[in-house]
């Protein structure tokens, strides 16, 4: 029995790795997408969300599955329901990406700005880290994900001033300076998902959540 769960519990592991590699794979491919102009990986995107929805729901009904044949308590139980809590962070992290996508679309052309690149590339890590920091139990991992917000914080600081400055002297591309703000928005609210992912790592290991004791 206690093999079986291990067994079961490992796949649950392999699909959330699975669910959020995609998802931050989309979010560098949606960078991609306004920096490069690229409509094809923009419509990549797009499409693969559905593919994360899916995994979303596969994994849900398989963590559920192993509460009810082999009700874990304890710790066991605070791995499976925050692989539950999680998928709605990797699940909102690719809905965001998808959202970047379809305004680099709009803007219909490339927008090669550094910091936005830049950006996407430690958010997309950040989700990374926190997924593999709960899978390994890794409290140290997490909190440097949680750490490193401060990064995407300032960035997304930097980028809203330098666009604000932009709308000043550049009125007549105020639309396409509005959805870089946008995207810039998306991203930071990506690196909040980490934040939240890297939380529950913490949690699942500790049984502390947000300095308070929920198990």
């Amino acid at each position: 029995m206690l093999k079986r769960y291990g067994e079961e519990l490992n796949r649950l592991f392999e699909e959330l790795i699975k669910m959020a590699a995609l998802a931050t794979d989309a979010v560098r491919k949606s960078a991609r997408a306004l920096t490069e102009g690229d409509a094809a990986a923009a419509e990549e995107v797009v499409r693969g969300d559905d593919a994360v929805d899916g995994y979303e729901k596969e994994i849900e009904q398989n963590a559920l599955r192993i509460i009810v044949k082999y009700q874990p308590v304890a710790n066991d139980l605070r791995e499976v329901t925050c692989a539950l809590k999680m998928i709605t962070d990797i699940e909102r992290i690719a809905d965001q990406a998808a959202d970047i996508a379809s305004l680099s679309a709009k803007i219909g052309e490339a927008v090669r700005y550094e910091k936005v690149t830049a950006m996407a590339a430690h958010v997309a890590s950040m989700a990374e880290s926190a997924v593999n920091a709960f899978v390994n139990g890794d409290i140290a991992a997490a909190q440097a994900t949680i750490k490193s917000d401060d990064v995407s914080d300032a960035l997304f600081a930097e980028i809203k001033d330098e666009m604000c400055d932009r709308l000043k002297s550049r009125p007549e591309s105020a639309e396409k300076i509005i959805y870089v703000m946008m995207i810039a928005k998306y991203l930071e609210r990506i690196g909040d998902h980490a934040v939240n992912i890297a939380e529950w790592a913490i949690f699942s290991v500790s049984g502390m959540y947000k300095d308070s004791r929920l198990m």
